[in-house]
């Protein structure tokens, strides 16, 4: 197979562990307690977002959970609406980072999420995690094509996860009264997060698919985890149905 070929499977490879990682390990589970993971489950998550992503999961929660508390009003972390389209687009890691090293915020949202001894040792060490996650790829391709595969990865993974919290609140159907709105091309490439109105609508369901034609291929994921009885969830549905109002906007 050709070099360049193969670093763009793997860096697609990676994406998918990161994407899978965040929408099951970081939102349902870590920010929302939509579902149960089985102990090995939760050490797999956590090394796999620290290995290809370098995000603390308390942070990542806290963030959220403030984001949804002030959504889309003085308060929230990255607000497309305040802050601008492209702003929350490009600098959305650098809204996170400022609001989970404020000192207030962690404090606030995550006192449920204390770091354990394997934080302290591991997971809190972001750049060690992104390091190793380089490393092995470096090892398997290459530097030349680990380095590039890194960085594919690296930036697809931001822009699509900013495209949640930017596009996402901008653009696209809104079957329920909220400011988010549903992008069903942004939820297939993000793991079923583009199904954002559906999200703000009922945030502790495990299931972002609540309407005819959407597709969450998380909730994929999840379900087969509960089949294998390594998962358990706690609510996968809403008890409401959508307004007759529903809009699109374009």
């Amino acid at each position: 197979m050709p070099e360049p070929l193969l670093a763009l499977l793997c860096a697609f490879g990676v994406l998918q562990l990161a994407l899978f990682s965040t929408t099951v390990y970081l939102h349902r589970f870590s920010a929302h307690k939509a579902i149960t993971l089985k102990p090995w489950l939760k050490i797999t998550f956590r090394v796999l977002i620290w290995l290809t992503t370098g995000v603390k999961p308390r942070e990542w929660a806290a963030v959220h959970r403030k984001h949804h508390a002030f959504t889309d009003v003085e308060g929230d972390p990255h607000s497309p609406l305040l802050l601008g389209l492209w702003k929350v687009e490009f600098l959305n890691a650098l809204y996170y980072r400022r609001v989970a090293r404020d000192g207030v915020t962690v404090d606030r949202y995550a006192r449920d999420l204390a770091p354990d001894k394997l934080d302290r040792v591991l997971f809190d060490h972001a750049f060690l995690g992104l390091g190793l996650g380089i490393g092995i790829l470096c090892l398997a391709l290459g530097w030349q094509w680990g380095l590039l595969a890194s960085f594919l990865h690296a930036a697809a993974y931001l822009l699509i996860n900013a495209g949640v919290n930017s596009f996402g609140h901008m653009y696209g159907k809104q079957p329920y009264p909220n400011t988010a709105h549903n992008l069903q091309f942004l939820a297939l490439i993000s793991s079923g997060e583009g199904l954002h109105n559906n999200h703000h609508a009922a945030p502790t369901s495990a299931r972002l698919a609540l309407n005819p034609g959407e597709i969450d291929t998380g909730w994929w994921l999840i379900r087969l985890l509960v089949m294998t009885k390594q998962a358990t969830v706690r609510l996968d549905a809403p008890v409401f149905k959508p307004p007759k109002s529903a809009v699109q906007v374009s």
